[in-house]
């Protein structure tokens, strides 16, 4: 048994449930608000917009409030995690997002606690995969499997780009990849600083690529809707500064393989935002793919018997 806890060690366990819970519920909404906003927005342009302001921002912020800087060891760390984990993995699914539909994205981004579980077994001082956490992966990932089946991939009217699927499960390897490397480098003590030079590294890379790709060129702000300046300034303040800085965060605190389950709660987060704000038809199928997506996690996240 466990001891007893302290005070601090109370408080610390409520502070990760606090960040675990606004990663589940928070990045469940991310899809639909991402969809929204590459409607008019270019794709690269806008993750680039939305994590150099949110980057940047938080770290004048935290300077404000004398928080020290990275050093130049941690600002070159952070540049390889905020690229793998933004410019790989946020950019290429806000590309694949212009044609494939949010739901089907949810469900390739769902397989990211494989390549988790994978990549934290191949590192040379890695983790091999047991089989409470083989075996949460196989749930949670049939829970979401069964949400997702029977849903329309495309709307009628709509064509989806082939390239989008394969950029979607390379996405969930860059954001499994730039998590871990993260975890493991060395990075500025307070996690928040962290995020912050990971987000504007990743920003300024993104918006590298949308230059490169002639996007700013194409952008016409009297094109673009009000909905789609409402969903950017959404992702920015509660998908960036809130939900991400609460991620690496528990990158710090928590493991990979219960980090990771955020990708089983997400969807099932969106199927009932949907439900709630856009009066969609909650099923019964929808409630037990909830279910066993639920059971997946709590099956990853059980503490394990010596």
């Amino acid at each position: 048994m466990n001891a007893r806890l302290t005070p601090q060690d109370r408080q610390a366990r409520t502070w990760m449930l606090v960040a675990f819970a606004i990663v589940y519920t928070v990045w469940g909404s991310t899809y639909l608000a991402i969809r929204v906003a590459v409607a008019t927005l270019p794709p690269f342009l806008l993750a680039g917009i939305r994590f150099s302001v949110a980057g940047l921002g938080l770290l004048l912020w935290l300077r404000l409030r004398g928080v020290t800087l990275p050093t130049a060891r941690q600002w070159g760390h952070a540049a390889v995690a905020g690229g793998l984990l933004l410019l790989g993995g946020n950019g290429l699914v806000v590309w694949a997002e212009q044609t494939v539909p949010s739901n089907l994205a949810a469900l390739l981004v769902a397989l990211t606690p494989v390549w988790f579980a994978l990549l934290e077994w191949a590192r040379p001082t890695g983790v091999r995969p047991t089989w409470q956490t083989a075996t949460g992966i196989v749930v949670g990932f049939s829970g979401i499997a069964l949400l997702m089946a029977g849903r329309p991939p495309l709307q009628p009217g709509e064509t989806m780009n082939p390239w989008g699927l394969p950029a979607l499960v390379l996405a969930g390897v860059c954001w499994a990849a730039g998590s871990l490397w993260s975890r493991h480098h060395s990075r500025p003590e307070s996690p928040w600083m962290n995020a912050a030079a990971q987000m504007s590294c990743g920003g300024m890379a993104l918006l590298m690529v949308a230059v490169l790709r002639g996007e700013p060129s194409q952008f016409h702000g009297h094109a673009v809707a009000t909905r789609s300046w409402l969903a950017l300034l959404y992702l920015v303040v509660f998908g960036s500064w809130i939900a991400f800085s609460a991620y690496v965060y528990l990158l710090k605190v928590s493991t990979p393989a219960r980090l990771a389950t955020y990708a089983y709660v997400n969807p099932v987060i969106a199927a009932i935002l949907a439900w709630l704000m856009l009066g969609e038809t909650l099923t019964r199928q929808t409630l037990w793919a909830a279910a066993i997506s639920l059971a997946g996690v709590v099956i990853t996240t059980l503490p394990r018997r010596e």
